[in-house]
């Protein structure tokens, strides 16, 4: 909707609401400070909506101005993602957007792995849900338990995983550079 449309309905808006309340003209002039002409003129489309003249109309009716104005509504803010199968683990995407700040839900299964690190540009941020993440940081080899975060530059060769104990559930943040393909922190067999 554009904002002439949304324009051209406040005066419709402003008539209805009036007169559902049996407010006459010249009571709400009273109640606003603005004259009955220029309330006639709002209300019949010759005077466009301004905020000077359109807040004290919402106080007198006790209403925000969002409904006076009618503005579209917001879309559904519910993410409703379809899981996706990589490398074995299932994630499900918590944000719509591209780019930016990318958040996924992760489930990997009870599985034993040897560690593969890589490496990228950017940050990255772990929380555990459920079950045991095995980090594996430069010199560090670590495990989160449910409740347990970790944030980490990705430049530093990285990888993370179940500990063969049981799946594991957690969330991961990262931004737009996490996206991009992985590089080999070493060659395999090195």
């Amino acid at each position: 909707m554009t904002t002439d449309e949304v324009l051209a309905g406040v005066g419709p808006r402003l008539r209805q609401m009036r007169k559902e309340r049996e407010v006459t003209l010249a009571a709400l002039s009273e109640t606003t400070g603005i004259s009955v002409s220029t309330l006639s003129r709002l209300e019949s489309g010759l005077r466009k909506p301004s905020l000077e003249l359109l807040l004290p109309i919402a106080r007198a009716h006790q209403v925000a101005l969002d409904e006076l104005v009618g503005v579209p509504p917001t879309g559904d803010p519910r993410v409703r993602s379809k899981p996706i199968k990589m490398g074995g683990r299932t994630h499900w995407p918590l944000t719509r957007q591209p780019g930016g700040l990318q958040a996924y839900k992760v489930l990997e299964p009870q599985r034993r792995q040897e560690p593969d690190p890589r490496t990228h540009e950017g940050y990255e941020w772990l929380y555990v849900l459920s079950g045991k993440l095995r980090i594996v940081l430069g010199e560090h080899d670590v495990v989160l338990t449910a409740g347990e975060a970790a944030e980490f530059d990705t430049r530093v060769p990285h990888w993370f995983g179940s500990t063969g104990e049981g799946p594991v559930e957690f969330l991961s943040l990262f931004g737009p550079q996490g996206e991009r393909m992985h590089v080999r922190a070493r060659p395999k067999g090195a």
